[in-house]
């Protein structure tokens, strides 16, 4: 069982119900956490919990579970339970246990992931981390339904296709800034693998966050837990790193060993927009403003190394270019051998990411400023190249809607590239990377950031990336006019007919048919009219019109 630790049991009286548990730890100070495990539906209870209860308690914690009603030892029917009421119980039992103000720890198991987010959203700052396990999320509408007898309502809209897309559980855990541990099954049959990456990339979004993956295990991981002592240990460590700084304090330890003698960070906010990385904005005690990219998403942290050294030498050779302006590099730690996750801190530019549309006149200057603001990073001769280009989808890769139009798109991209004369590519030059300083006639360009994918390449994948973007952002017109205010701001020659076609269909598929994950940061800066059905007729309508101009 592991560590030899007493535990007590406990009964809680709520709404009709006896709810049986059990608590251990000492008393501690108020900055003790208390660890809350809950189970999972169906046949699941608090007893195969134990083991992991006695782990937590063995590192410092206070510790407890208890069985929602209908479960283990509690009184109740199964069916009468609802998601709601599991949220209202485990409310209940958590005021009457845990001392009042005092910092949670919340652990979820498959339904309970659903009630693990709930309570992030009742207590706050209070949840100082959480470990989601195989966790569900479900639709608004499931939420006061009894769970009945597998065959009625909630069962239905629970087994609807897609229907957990608008949980609200994931814009919680988008906005949760503690620490977040989710455990992942090598086989789960019971959660989608779509779920799981949506839970993955809300909190990737501003948590402190480490996918912890058990390869070896199928969907039950509290049985898994129960069993394995190693995994077990493991994830307890993993949940409670860096306790009390919310699970930043090698990164904050780091940071104080960068910042100029004697001055301190006094406020740390998150920009807005960002989508593989977190962008924190860090003011020092003077006003002095820096700017921290921290990887956390896990395809991003495994390439890491290579994406931020390559960042931190293009800011190098950026350094001083009045016609470029991009940050000052600061530190850089690519292989989190200091930090708790990849960072590289650099100074805070002027100006802010524009995506709106309500001043026509200001929008088409902004277009205008994109455009030669790309032509002057084609400009850019490095000491050394970068490396080459990556294409970000292929024939054999490419996902439509179907049909004759995206047939014919998909057969332009099944050759081998054409030839090109090649130059310095920001390689992800979009309006999101872009700051704008000034409004109307006198706005202008601040910054360039995100360096991360500089290469070496053809003009026109530059001009083919940030025109997928502004068809999307702005309409497919938009779109399809960025080469020519490209060519008339003084742009490279670029390529002609099906070649220059070639370079646009490469960047436009790789958002097919999914291309409401590029706007996920616009929605957060105020676009909230881009929504998937939008995002999916304007791909298509540029993507026709890029057939009928250059096919």
């Amino acid at each position: 069982m592991g560590p030899m630790i007493e535990l007590s049991s406990f009964t809680h009286a709520y709404d009709g119900e006896l709810l049986s548990g059990v608590y251990g730890g000492d008393a501690g100070g108020a900055d003790t956490a208390t660890v809350v495990l809950l189970h999972g539906a169906g046949a699941g209870t608090k007893d195969r919990l134990l083991p992991m209860l006695a782990e937590f308690v063995s590192r410092g914690c206070r510790g407890l579970a208890f069985d929602f009603s209908g479960h283990g030892e509690s009184t109740g029917e199964l069916r009468e339970l609802s998601l709601g009421r599991r949220f209202e119980q485990a409310v209940a039992v958590i005021d009457a246990q845990v001392p009042a103000g005092g910092p949670l720890v919340l652990v979820g198991f498959s339904m309970s992931g659903q009630t693990v987010t709930d309570l992030v959203a009742h207590y706050g700052d209070r949840v100082a981390a959480v470990g989601l396990c195989a966790p569900a999320v479900y639709a608004q509408e499931a939420w006061d339904v009894p769970f009945g007898e597998g065959d009625g309502r909630f069962s239905e809209i629970i087994r609807r296709p897609d229907g957990w897309r608008g949980a609200p559980a994931l814009e919680v855990l988008r906005r949760y800034e503690g620490r977040a541990v989710l455990a992942v099954p090598g086989t789960d049959a019971i959660i989608p693998p779509e779920v799981t990456e949506a839970v993955q990339d809300a909190l990737a979004a501003h948590a402190q966050f480490t996918r912890f993956d058990v390869p070896d295990a199928e969907h039950m991981l509290g049985l898994w837990f129960e069993e394995h002592a190693e995994d077990r240990r493991e994830f307890v460590t993993a949940v409670l790193a860096g306790q009390g700084d919310r699970g930043w304090t090698a990164t904050r330890s780091w940071l104080a060993k960068q910042l100029p003698q004697g001055r301190k960070v006094t406020d740390s906010a998150f920009a807005k927009g960002g989508w593989s990385s977190q962008m924190r904005r860090l003011t020092l005690d003077d006003g002095t403003g820096l700017a921290l990219r921290t990887f956390v998403k896990p395809f991003f942290r495994r390439h890491a190394p290579g994406l931020l050294a390559r960042e931190a030498s293009v800011l190098t050779l950026l350094a001083g270019r009045e016609d470029v302006p991009a940050p000052q590099l600061v530190a850089v730690d690519a292989t989190a051998e200091h930090c708790d996750h990849p960072s590289l801190l650099m100074s805070l530019l002027p100006g802010r990411v524009r995506v709106d549309e309500e001043d026509q006149e200001e929008l088409d200057r902004r277009l205008d400023l994109l455009a030669a603001q790309l032509a002057a990073i084609h400009r850019v001769v490095p000491d050394e190249r970068p490396r080459p280009y990556q294409a970000w989808t292929s024939p054999e890769r490419v996902r439509t809607p179907g049909g004759a139009l995206w047939e014919r798109a998909v057969q332009v991209i099944r050759r081998e590239p054409p030839a090109y004369e090649g130059c310095f590519l920001h390689r992800d030059f979009h309006p999101g990377n872009v700051l704008f300083a000034g409004a109307g006639a006198q706005v202008r360009i601040s910054g360039v950031v995100d360096w991360v994918e500089t290469s070496w390449g053809p003009a026109d994948l530059d001009v083919a990336h940030c025109s997928t973007a502004l068809a999307l952002l702005h309409g497919p017109e938009h779109g399809l006019g960025f080469r020519e205010r490209y060519e008339a701001q003084g742009g490279r020659r670029l390529a002609d007919g099906g070649d220059h076609l070639y370079w646009r269909l490469i960047d436009a598929l790789a958002y097919s048919p999914d291309a409401a994950k590029l706007a996920g940061p616009w929605r957060e800066l105020g676009r909230t009219e881009l929504t998937p059905p939008v995002l999916g007729e304007r791909l298509t309508a540029y993507v026709e019109g890029l057939l009928d101009s250059y096919g």
